[in-house]
């Protein structure tokens, strides 16, 4: 089987974790279940509890509609579920968005609940975990939870627009973002809008 300079196997499964956390921004995770069930990849959720509050605030979708978007869902504190366990194969993990509390528990591996402990196992395995951060300013505090996790092997993807594809709609940017977190994983969503370099600049 080959494997990446993380020695991490590319062939793994074709399954990627998704947690939701409670930051602003739960349209990410949303999207990405959309995204993930496009490209036929399988689809594993965890929700927190803050996350569901943030759905209905930001959302007009219910718990039902956030859940039947991933082939399986996990519950929270389910801690004998398969996520849980570096046996069961995946590609890794995307929380989208991800709290600074939950890059927090994720940091020190002081984990309380499935979605924290998912993602320590997709570390302590060598897979890809890609935090889609929701919060500015942030303060030294937060910087150095995030280059302890940076050290750890995450990926810190903060969902930061691309205006060099100059969106048209919030849907457009939340995409963008979504595909290019995803770009991670190898997959390449056909909503994500590819640089191609200068047009119409000075000549050489």
């Amino acid at each position: 089987m080959a494997e990446d300079v993380n020695g991490a196997v590319r062939d793994a499964p074709r399954r990627l974790v998704v947690g939701i956390s409670g930051a602003s921004g739960v349209i990410y995770g949303v999207r990405a279940l959309d995204a993930l069930r496009e490209l036929g990849i399988e689809s594993h959720l965890v929700v927190s509890r803050a996350a569901l509050l943030t759905l209905s605030q930001e959302t007009e979708l219910t718990a039902d509609d956030l859940t039947g978007r991933a082939d399986v869902t996990h519950r929270l504190n389910d801690v004998g579920a398969a996520i849980a366990s570096g046996s069961f194969r995946t590609m890794g993990m995307l929380i989208a968005p991800c709290s600074v509390r939950t890059a927090g528990e994720i940091a020190t591996g002081v984990t309380s609940t499935l979605l924290t402990r998912a993602a320590d196992v997709t570390l302590k395995e060598r897979r890809p975990l890609v935090l889609m951060i929701r919060e500015t300013p942030l303060h030294l505090g937060h910087l150095r939870t995030l280059t302890a996790l940076a050290e750890t092997g995450a990926v810190i993807a903060p969902p930061l627009p691309a205006f060099y594809a100059k969106p048209a709609t919030l849907a457009e940017m939340v995409d963008q973002s979504v595909g290019r977190a995803l770009d991670v994983f190898g997959l390449d969503w056909t909503a994500v809008k590819r640089w191609e370099g200068l047009r119409g600049g000075p000549a050489a």
